[in-house]
């Protein structure tokens, strides 16, 4: 048991981590109003109290904060295991790789090209592409909601690219990892990347198949226990990744993806999501706090033309996707403003960086280049039919399609899960959630006639 005789000033501590948790609630609630994720608002509340400005009393033992951190890491990554649709993935893999395949293709080889002109080095540039060519699951996931676009025609679209990049996110992680682990022999480097895409077949091989039998693990009435259970699960599966070079981040995110494919996947979900959010908002806490202000000026420069190339290259990879789909141009810019947000993936890349000892302006360059994403983009995606009527000069809205009372009301039962208001049962949530997109997956399968286009966006 941690004391106050074993710990000097825990009482400070606790107050000064009250206060920022506090600090973080208000501005949340502030940067709700204009649509802002929680994501930037932890960020900033980090950056302000970090012990570079001087502007807050922050004096407690940094290994405190670190290890939530790492648990909000595994408990962010589990998560997006746990709810990755792989009946979907393998049902529509052919849709899906081909958006989601040419979104990573245009995004992160630009990004790699624009790593390599920094000038950083040759791993820098690996990250860089990572950080510019992935978008925020977490982020795109929550808009489509907020903004009530679970029923548009794009969305199957973009949860396409989301679910791919899940995917590759698996992959290029141990990649990375491997590469940055300061291996020069070819032999270890090939023995470490087989141990790490073993690890990956194995577990991506039981979350298809094996789901059934890891079930009988979670077959336990008491809540406690099985928190317990698949919270612990989520620290083993981390650790091995660790220890395997796959990150632990990754190992997480697998354990998840098998715990997923069981029948306890609700009832793990209506737990683990509010266990990621409190311990999440401890990751990017974390991250804010180790920003230095005086690093800035290094990056501003690096960060304003990543901006504007992620930018530019989601409009287009968003048009292009439209095209492909058979969609409007508006639908193509609907799909460009939600998946430019970045967020958690870009921030593994920096704090795997930085471990490595890669150069240092990574963490500012990654920080402010989120900050500023994650701001732009939920602004963006709100406001994206006005961006749209402007630039392609719509004059009038053609009238809204009859909606099905059936959907009208799901959509509405998801609404009222996610609002904060009294939530409906999770389990009947999550199979609500899986029929809407179905049902606009399956609008989207039916082949556009080829002299008309969809100007209902």
């Amino acid at each position: 048991m941690i004391t106050a005789a074993a710990v000097p000033d825990l009482g400070t501590n606790l107050v000064v981590l009250g206060t920022l948790l506090i600090g973080a609630y208000i501005l949340g609630r502030a940067g709700k109003t204009i649509g802002l994720p929680a994501i930037p608002i932890y960020m900033v509340v980090g950056f302000l109290a970090s012990p570079n400005n001087g502007w807050f009393p922050l004096n407690f033992r940094s290994d405190y904060i670190e290890l939530i951190a790492v648990f909000g890491l595994l408990l962010l990554l589990f998560n997006l295991g746990l709810e990755f649709d792989q009946d979907e993935f393998f049902g529509n893999a052919g849709k899906l790789l081909i958006s989601g395949g040419s979104y990573l293709v245009l995004l992160m080889g630009a990004g790699l090209i624009f790593g390599f002109a920094l000038g950083w080095g040759t791993k820098e540039a690996l990250i860089i592409a990572g950080i510019i060519g992935t978008s925020s699951s977490a982020i795109v996931t929550k808009l489509l909601i907020e903004l009530r676009r679970l029923a548009n025609r794009e969305t199957p679209m973009i949860l396409g690219v989301t679910v791919v990049q899940d995917i590759f996110l698996a992959i290029y992680l141990a990649i990375v990892s491997v590469i940055l682990s300061g291996e020069n022999e070819p032999w270890l480097v090939a023995g470490k990347l087989a141990i790490a895409f073993t690890f990956l077949v194995v577990m991506f091989t039981i979350a298809r198949w094996g789901g059934a039998f890891v079930g009988r693990l979670f077959r336990t009435k008491d809540d406690e226990l099985f928190t317990i259970l698949f919270f612990g699960l989520a620290v083993l599966f981390g650790g091995l990744g660790e220890v395997l070079g796959v990150s632990d981040a990754i190992g997480a995110f697998l354990i998840g993806l098998v715990l997923g494919a069981t029948r306890y996947s609700a009832k793990i979900e209506h737990v683990a999501v509010p266990l990621r959010d409190v311990f999440g908002a401890f990751f990017f806490l974390n991250f804010g706090l180790g920003l230095d202000p005086t690093e800035f000026p290094l990056v501003i420069w690096p960060v304003i033309v990543a901006v504007v190339l992620t930018l530019v290259l989601n409009v287009v990879a968003g048009q292009f996707m439209a095209r492909l789909y058979g969609f409007s141009a508006q639908a193509g810019i609907n799909a460009a403003a939600i998946l430019m947000n970045r967020g958690e993936f870009a921030l593994i890349l920096a704090i795997l960086a930085l471990t490595a000892g890669l150069d240092p302006r990574l963490q500012p360059f990654a920080g402010l280049y989120v900050l500023v994403v994650s701001v732009m983009g939920p602004l963006l995606a709100s406001n994206s039919e006005r961006i749209g009527a402007a630039v392609l000069r719509t004059k009038r809205k053609t009238p809204a399609r009859p909606v099905d009372p059936m959907l009208a009301e799901e959509i509405a039962l998801v609404e009222a899960a996610t609002s904060g208001d009294a939530a409906p049962n999770p389990t009947k949530t999550a199979r609500v959630v899986d029929r809407i997109v179905e049902q606009a997956m399956n609008s989207t399968d039916t082949k556009p006639d080829p002299t008309k286009r969809d100007d209902d966006y």
